[in-house]
């Protein structure tokens, strides 16, 4: 009975690793990608971050058996979901402000005629 009951959580657990595995080679074909291809990849794997973490509350949600040895450690690959997330906003969206020039615009473009034109 033990045995059924751990092959069904096997199951049960199976579109968590599918979902991190298609992350995962969406990440490696990202980095041989353009910049534009490669936002819509890392904003693709967002979504499905989005999609593992509601996969991850149900498991969470889910009582643990008394008999099982281990048990699915759900905070652990909360906070590792989350750092991946972080990660990907992080590169997406960099924090550091853009370089600006600090040159003063003039801002008066007007010229009187008995001046002389500079060569």
């Amino acid at each position: 009975m033990a045995r059924s009951h751990s092959s069904t959580l096997a199951w049960q657990r199976l579109p968590i690793a599918l979902l991190l595995i298609a992350s995962v080679s969406l990440l490696q074909h990202a980095a041989v990608a353009d910049d534009g291809n490669e936002r819509e990849q890392l904003t693709a794997v967002i979504r499905q971050l989005d999609m593992i973490e509601r996969l991850v509350e149900v498991g969470v949600d889910r009582p643990h058996g008394e008999r099982t040895r281990y048990h699915f450690d759900y905070a652990r690959l909360r906070a590792d979901l989350q750092r991946i997330r972080t990660g990907i906003d992080d590169y997406l969206t960099p924090q550091r402000a853009q370089p600006r020039d600090p040159a003063m615009l003039l801002g008066d473009y007007r010229r009187e005629n008995d001046m002389e034109v500079a060569p």
